[in-house]
């Protein structure tokens, strides 16, 4: 069985995670970078909400209800590279609330580019931590966000590479909260976030409170930005990779004139797709990050 913490880590947030799981264990031959990626692709539609590696190979996870073994099949018909071949093993999970268990054991803290530590607020603040460190207490409640994924870690540390000083940040499915609260601890005079999932809202309003700062979340999709007043001078969205092709355009709808936007939640593989799409709209890489083929790119609005 696959352990709960990755298992939490890795799924989306658009689901109820108490629902009741297929384990898909693919064996990849010969196991490759560019197969699991296929892989992942491939199958997105067959109803897995999530991906993980293996040994030797990849595990999915589908909801019951949803998984379709005939799509599935169908899909892997499709595989394209020549030589590799893909078997799997469907295993019900134990029907238990995963995240209870995770939140139950916490977690380590999390040291982000050596000037934030963000540890599990259920238990007290690292004693050994540096007097001019960032302290962000997170407590998890259904959310995803501490700091512990690449991605996470990657935005966080961008955001410490840009002046948040008297700005004005929105962060786009803020989950926790955490990105959230790093930036008004930097200084940034508001803070915006919205997410999909009321428990994400609440969990962001309640680590706000835990870390004595204020941000504004708002309960919904990218359709919220048309009930939110002004423009942005950073946004943050720490998504997947369809979701941001498909909300890149209201992300830039909101931004100031020559405003940063920070992306991640893909591969490295998948840069040049977002990047397509972001010079449709005038936004130019200014830089970017990666981390275990994790990438996040740091984006200008040069077309204002």
């Amino acid at each position: 069985m696959i352990g709960f913490s990755l298992f939490f880590i890795y799924l989306h947030r658009n689901f109820n995670i108490t629902m009741r799981y297929y384990e898909i264990y693919f064996k990849i031959t010969p196991k490759t970078q560019d197969a699991c990626d296929i892989l992942t692709a491939l199958t997105a539609e067959t109803g897995f909400d999530s991906f993980i590696d293996a040994e030797d190979g990849m595990k999915g996870y589908a909801p019951l209800d949803l998984f379709d073994k005939q799509a599935l099949d169908d899909a892997l018909q499709q595989f394209p590279i020549a030589g590799t071949t893909i078997t799997y093993d469907v295993t019900e999970m134990e029907d238990k609330d995963w995240n209870e268990q995770w939140e139950a054991e916490g977690f380590a803290p999390i040291v982000i580019c050596d000037r934030c530590i963000v540890y599990d607020a259920l238990r007290e603040p690292p004693a050994d931590a540096a007097a001019d460190a960032l302290l962000i207490g997170i407590e998890a409640r259904q959310a995803f966000g501490t700091g512990n994924h690449e991605t996470t870690r990657m935005v966080a540390s961008a955001l410490f590479e840009h002046d948040i000083n008297g700005k004005r940040v929105l962060d786009c499915g803020c989950g926790t909260g955490i990105l959230g609260i790093i930036a008004k601890k930097l200084g940034a005079e508001e803070v915006v976030g919205y997410d999909i999932d009321d428990w994400s809202v609440k969990n962001t309003q309640h680590n706000a409170e835990l870390n004595n700062v204020e941000i504004d979340v708002l309960e919904g999709d990218k359709s919220v930005l048309s009930h939110i007043n002004g423009i942005f001078d950073i946004v943050t969205a720490n998504i997947n990779r369809n979701i941001l092709l498909d909300d890149m355009d209201a992300f830039h709808s909101v931004m100031q004139p020559h405003g940063i936007l920070i992306l991640s939640g893909f591969y490295e593989d998948d840069a040049p797709l977002l990047l397509q799409r972001a010079a449709e709209l005038g936004l130019q890489e200014l830089s970017r990050k990666t981390d275990n083929n994790w990438c996040c790119l740091i984006l200008s609005n040069t077309g204002g």
